[in-house]
């Protein structure tokens, strides 16, 4: 070939490498214009993010998202150190592991001490705590607690403590939280929560399936909308609200989310509000609340403004209450929707038999009346026989042939008669049903029972039909009608109740006590209700330490403790008694 065309072939060659070069860069330079473009485009609405459960992943990138500029890292809960007896208790038992473990111990053996090297000791880096940078501790961190550390989707128990949560940051767990299966613990200590991130937080707990136990302690909000974290969709069992200045104002709410007429919570099981400004009207209003709810078994009223007033109203709802007009108006409609399906069955074939051309309650209807007219001259005719059999005989012919009538009358009459005749307690509960359930049902008329087995009836229906239903309302229970009030039974499933550095004086203790008590008379009874309260805690209250009423209570409640362990007997002891 000659040299002529070898130059050009190879300028050629040239001149096409650097075509290709400039093609390249030209469109490297068009893909970056493409991505910058797209980046400062503000109208371009970025791709939903779907958490996948991992928390650590999931939140950093939420926070990516919303342009927060400062992150707080997931990091794992600091532990405390095992114990050498832990690390004892736990060696390997087989032929094996026991080589294992002696072999290690030996070469730990022969590992000379750094104390024995030098001439001077040297100090051990400590193993109960880990040093830190300055201010490192203080910095926002989520700190978590997992099931398994090599899974980071397993995520049980979140902490927070000490920086502010904003709605920003609310709504970031908002949506990392519902998709955390194994989350059951929530714990924000301190985080400046308002109304607004209260009630998003609120939303976002119905989600949460297995969440049971939320700590928000020390969080001052202005709103007091606490009731909104128990509500009807709430799968909370636990709540801590600790020194969270909750007035009387944010106890009524929490009294009427704990229990009323309308609705109950059927959930919460503890419910701390120790360290607030609860007073006696708070007091009363969650004593409201308890009169319906038979689920709460833990309360904690400690280091509150609660006095005799709030004490006395607790005492009242643990014992025994009088129903309000709006209660005997729903007691009466439970008792009507129970007995409706009665009201429309035909009579028993009994009556059938005895019945001719017309119905048995048509017939028996004829006959009373016929008796009714006929019984009052019979009883004038009787004079002669003597003043006591006419008087006995008079009476007879008045409550066969008259009963219908005063049973549609009402049950007022009835109620005052059976005033004086009741003794009080569960033993009154059957002549007071009377006034109470049979007049309020209008069922009583139907059935055809003479003297005790009437009044009977229906206190064996109403105890049927209550453990029928998984839910026993406290309003369909055996009720007394004393003193034109009708009184049922108290809150006998709260057994832990605290109200220790409160203002409690000698009338409120001996309110409790008389409460106290009165369960223990009950729970002899029937323990289907309930045990009644085991642990009542009113130390550091307005009472000096030799108060009698306070001696008598603690000694009272001592055996129902079940921490307590009565003091071996010696025996020195057992020989001189």
């Amino acid at each position: 070939m000659k040299p002529g065309r070898t130059k050009t072939t190879l300028y050629a060659i040239a001149n096409r490498v650097k075509m290709g070069k400039k093609v390249e860069k030209s469109l490297k330079e068009k893909n970056q214009s493409a991505v910058s473009q797209d980046e400062d485009d503000p109208n371009k609405t970025p791709e939903p993010y779907n958490c996948t459960g991992n928390f650590q992943a999931d939140f950093t990138e939420l926070c990516k998202r919303n342009n927060m500029a400062v992150i707080p890292p997931v990091v794992h809960r600091a532990r405390p150190p095992t114990s050498q007896s832990q690390v004892e208790s736990s060696k390997p038992e087989k032929g094996k592991e026991k080589g294992k473990t002696s072999a290690q111990q030996q070469q730990s053996e022969a590992e000379p001490d750094p104390e024995l090297l030098e001439g001077e000791p040297v100090e051990q880096p400590p193993k109960t705590f880990v040093l830190k940078e300055k201010f490192e501790y203080f910095k926002p961190s989520v700190q978590v607690e997992m099931e398994n550390y090599d899974k980071p989707d397993t995520v049980t128990e979140i902490f927070i403590r000490g920086w502010k949560i904003d709605e920003t940051m609310m709504a970031t767990f908002a949506q990392c939280w519902p998709v955390m299966e194994k989350l059951h613990t929530i714990n924000l200590w301190n985080t400046g929560l308002a109304g607004e991130t209260l009630t998003m937080m609120a939303n976002c707990i119905p989600n949460i399936v297995n969440l049971r136990t939320l700590i928000v302690d020390g969080n001052c909000v202005e709103a007091e909308n606490w009731h909104e974290l128990i509500s009807e969709e709430s799968p909370l069992q636990n709540l801590s609200l600790r020194h969270c200045g909750i007035t009387d104002k944010g106890a009524q709410s929490l009294g009427t989310a704990i229990g009323s007429v309308k609705k109950v919570n059927m959930k919460l099981i503890s419910l701390n509000l120790a360290g607030n400004m609860i007073g006696d009207l708070g007091a009363e209003h969650i004593a409201m609340g308890l009169r319906m709810n038979r689920t709460l078994m833990s309360l904690s009223l400690a280091s509150n403004q609660i006095k005799d007033k709030g004490a006395i109203k607790l005492g009242e709802v643990l014992s025994r209450f009088p129903l309000s007009h709006e209660e005997v108006v729903e007691r009466r409609k439970q008792f009507s929707e129970k007995g409706s399906p009665d009201r429309n069955k035909s009579p028993p074939p009994s009556r059938r038999a005895d019945s001719k051309d017309r119905p048995g309650s048509v017939r028996s209807s004829s006959h009373a009346d016929k008796d009714k007219k006929a019984g009052k001259p019979s009883g004038k005719k009787k004079d002669g026989k003597g003043g006591k059999d006419a008087k006995e005989e008079e009476k007879h012919d008045k409550t066969k042939g008259g009963k219908k009538e005063k049973e549609e009358k009402g049950g007022q009459k009835k109620g005052s008669a059976d005033k004086g005749s009741s003794v009080g307690g569960r033993s009154s509960g059957e002549t007071t049903n009377k006034a109470s359930i049979a007049a309020d049902t209008k069922t009583a008329g139907k059935g055809k029972g003479k003297g005790k087995d009437k009044g009977k009836g229906p206190a064996v229906q109403e105890v049927e039909d209550a453990g029928a239903s998984d839910f026993v309302n406290p309003l369909t229970d055996a009720a007394d009608f004393i003193d034109g009030q009708l009184l049922v039974a108290g809150n006998r499933v709260l057994i832990n109740l605290n109200l220790s550095r409160n203002c409690i004086g000698e009338h409120g203790l001996a309110a409790l006590l008389k409460a106290m008590q009165y369960q223990t008379t009950l729970t002899h009874d029937s323990k289907s209700s309930g045990t009644g309260l085991m642990r009542i805690g009113v130390y550091k209250n307005k009472v000096s330490t030799d108060s009698e009423v306070l001696a008598k209570l603690t000694e009272f409640m001592m055996p129902k403790d079940p921490f307590y362990k009565p003091p071996p007997q010696t025996p020195d002891g057992d020989s001189n008694s």
